[in-house]
């Protein structure tokens, strides 16, 4: 597979492509939302491993640089407990449309060829996010994830 780092308008993220990738073909496309203090590399490896010939992957690193450790950052979707914000899903929300925009217009993935999966505050977000989009995604694939805010789900 090959391997792609993009600064999108709204978020940095990864596009993996099959090594026999042809622009004039139509792959359906998966995208992988990483979990609280972690990066856009963080699921990337599941990918050859689910299928490294049919699909177009594409995984966005979360807007929230978050320190871990002195000298270690890390990647949020939302702040952790007490200190999150609820406009801070909302905004996430927005940069995630833009990004998948930028995406199923550049590989021409058709409406509905899409599945969204998350691990942790990722599959957070893509109940959040794909719930409110049925007509984006085919499915959805959550672990280790929950619905932790039913009334924040757009509809």
């Amino acid at each position: 597979m090959q391997v792609d780092r993009r600064q999108g308008k709204s978020l940095k993220y990864l596009v993996l492509t099959p090594d026999a990738y042809s622009p004039d073909q139509t792959y359906p496309l998966v995208i992988l939302l990483h979990g609280f203090g972690a990066s856009m590399a963080d699921l990337a490896g599941l990918c050859p491993t689910i299928n490294p010939d049919g699909y177009v992957y594409v995984c966005p690193n979360a807007p929230l640089s978050i320190e871990l450790g002195p000298g270690m950052a890390g990647y949020a979707w939302m702040s952790p407990g007490n200190a999150r914000r609820p406009e801070e899903a909302q905004l996430a929300e927005e940069m995630l449309d833009t990004m998948f925009e930028e995406v199923s217009e550049e590989f021409r993935v058709e409406p509905g060829q899409s599945v969204l999966g998350g691990f942790s505050q990722g599959g957070m977000m893509t109940y959040r996010w794909g719930l409110a989009n049925p007509d984006r995604f085919r499915g959805l694939v959550v672990l280790s994830g929950r619905v932790s805010d039913p009334d924040g789900i757009r509809s």
